[in-house]
């Protein structure tokens, strides 16, 4: 390319980004907000306050690092407004990040939070931006939009907010959707189909999974992250492994776990073909890699400081973790095996999963008592809080395990699914009315995520895939699947991120853009793009194969595996959850 075509081709860009500018500055007025309004009377039920709407103009952001969106730099009119419920004393705020009319491209982005936050601060906005989308997010009537659920989940006197409850369960992301695509159409003055997607992960990728559930007519495409589908049972599994340290009697030192995994990684790291730090395949893992082999193995840790989450050091605040140095212990191992069995009742019958071999015991963490000087359990207020406040009613995260078995474990999860059914427990696995919508879902899920089993997500396919093809063969119902929902495991990856332990993984980083692509272009992702955001590929791209084909190389030195279909791997996944009268979607 000659000198004087690359200066024509930088002032070309440099006049359409003026031109970008000065139409965002033009639109981005409270007055313009305003008449783009929806008009009273659109939304039963819903009224907006033009009074409330605020509208500032944000240039040349940059976002770079980021783990669900390449690096982008953003120009936007950040707008606010609030709603009110007809008959209802609340008020909802919401944010929408616009793109200059000449960079808007007809479409829109729903995003939600993590844990109790029913959205991300801002944090995924960019994610649409980028690709000429309107992106937005609620408060779910909360107060702001850094108030999370748990801070007024209770009334006062054990009563439940119920209304808080609907609007994190699926409710204000609906309406967030909904008030979006028509204050978009009047904003850009477009009578144009407007393509609506959703991208999320964890809490985000459940809240994507309650709009395919409850919202299915209103979206083209959702991207649903690790998502914290069954609530009852995913929030009650976080004590599992604290309770079978009680049971067990044996409160294993953490360099000990940190050394089991540090073996498994290394002994199933070239199962899957390909020496690279990696466990591709937790499934090969399962199938030829004993735990017990690694018994006597010696660990050593330097003395630390670290924070008392769980109070057993005395005060709350810092406490020093003694060095440790030992052998791994049978103990350890059987506490291990315990865990990677998932959760059985007393009848030996299952009532959940937990995570794939290779990831990290972090619910198994022990703390150091100084006052007994020995490892006791590291019961963190996050997770006693689903216990104390969300089942019990009580404003407290002090929750003491004395008397509790594996069953109890198991009521705990009963009591959640049941209890919060219609709300936060997502799982309606008939999909008719978003699969006859046309729209499509891209899931995928971390191989080694230590907060959320991936044999959930798998699960939850075969759910679905179940009940909305009972009648086909198996081969038949998922390619009729994969017409519209694929699911992808991310080889080594941790939750929602990439792993320390396993750096060399790559991640989806480009979902939108293949979604896009998916959905407006028809090219199907027969595989799932993934960057290398860390490790000795950094920068480099590989693709994620489809469930339930299982990568494998061949080739030690490719860095994209072909998909083969592997019987007794996709075994390893199937689950029956016989501790249930009820089906387990």
């Amino acid at each position: 390319m000659s000198y004087s075509v690359r200066v024509a081709g930088a002032l070309a860009a440099l006049a359409g980004t003026a031109r970008a500018v000065s139409s965002l500055s033009e639109a981005c007025t409270v007055a313009k907000v305003q008449a783009a309004l929806p008009a009273d009377g659109t939304f039963n039920g819903l009224s907006l306050s033009a009074d409330s709407v605020t509208a500032n103009t944000v240039y040349n952001v940059s976002y770079t690092g980021q783990t669900f969106f390449p690096d982008t730099t953003i120009n936007y009119c950040n707008v606010t407004f609030t709603y009110s419920h007809d008959g209802a004393d609340d008020e909802v705020q919401l944010e929408y990040w616009l793109p200059a009319p000449a960079d808007f491209a007809n479409r829109f982005l729903t995003t939600g939070g993590g844990a109790y936050d029913i959205n991300s601060q801002g944090s995924s906005n960019p994610g649409g931006v980028m690709y000429g989308a309107v992106a937005g997010m609620t408060d779910g009537g909360f107060g702001s939009f850094d108030t999370a659920l748990d801070s007024i989940f209770l009334l006062g006197n054990s009563s439940t907010n119920w209304p808080a409850v609907y609007m994190f369960g699926y409710q204000a992301l609906r309406e967030l959707t909904l008030i979006g695509q028509n204050f978009t159409a009047n904003f850009y003055n477009t009578s144009d189909h407007i393509y609506t997607y959703y991208q999320g992960c964890s809490e985000g990728g459940r809240e994507g999974w309650s709009q395919v559930q409850r919202a299915g007519d209103l979206y083209d495409g959702v991207i649903a992250g690790a998502p914290a589908l069954r609530y009852g049972q995913q929030q009650a599994n976080h004590l599992f492994a604290a309770v079978a340290e009680v049971v067990e009697g044996y409160y294993p030192p953490p360099c000990e776990f940190d050394k089991l995994v540090n073996l498994t990684i290394a002994a199933c790291d070239p199962l899957d073909g390909k020496t690279d730090g990696v466990v591709s395949r937790s499934d090969l893992c399962q199938l030829h890699y004993n735990l017990s082999s690694a018994i006597g193995e010696p660990y050593y840790c330097a003395e630390s400081t670290t924070m008392d989450i769980s109070g057993a050091g005395g005060d709350g605040g810092m406490i020093t973790l003694p060095a440790q140095n030992g052998t791994v212990s049978a103990e350890g191992v059987a506490l291990a095996k315990t865990l990677l069995a998932g959760l059985h009742d007393s009848n030996g019958k299952k009532a959940y999963i937990y995570y794939q071999m290779g990831a990290e015991y972090g619910d198994a963490t022990t703390t150091w008592d100084n006052t007994t000087e020995s490892w006791a359990v590291d019961l963190t207020s996050n997770s006693a809080e689903w216990i104390t406040l969300f089942l019990e009613l009580k404003n407290t995260t002090d929750l003491s395990l004395d008397g509790v078995t594996y069953d109890t474990v198991k009521q705990w999860m009963i009591h959640g699914m049941e209890q919060y059914y219609d709300s936060l427990q997502t799982t309606l696995a008939d999909l008719t009315p978003f699969y006859e919508n046309g729209a499509k879902i891209i899931h995928f899920h971390g191989e080694q995520d230590p907060s959320i089993p991936t044999g959930s997500s798998i699960h939850w396919y075969e759910s679905v895939r179940s009940v909305m093809f009972p009648d086909m063969q198996y081969n038949a119902s998922v390619a009729a699947m994969n017409d519209w929902y694929r699911l992808y495991t991310v080889p080594g990856a941790a939750h929602c991120a990439t792993n320390d332990l396993q750096p060399n993984g790559p991640f989806p980083q480009t979902n939108m853009q293949v979604m896009i692509d998916w959905v407006e272009n028809g090219i199907e992702p027969v595989t799932l793009n993934a960057t290398f955001l860390t490790g000795d590929y950094l920068g480099e791209n590989t693709q994620l194969c489809s469930w339930p084909l299982r990568p494998y190389w061949n080739d030690n030195t490719s860095l994209i595996p072909d998909c083969v279909y592997d019987q007794a791997s996709i075994d390893t996944f199937m689950y029956k959850f016989d501790a249930y009268k009820l089906p387990l979607y």
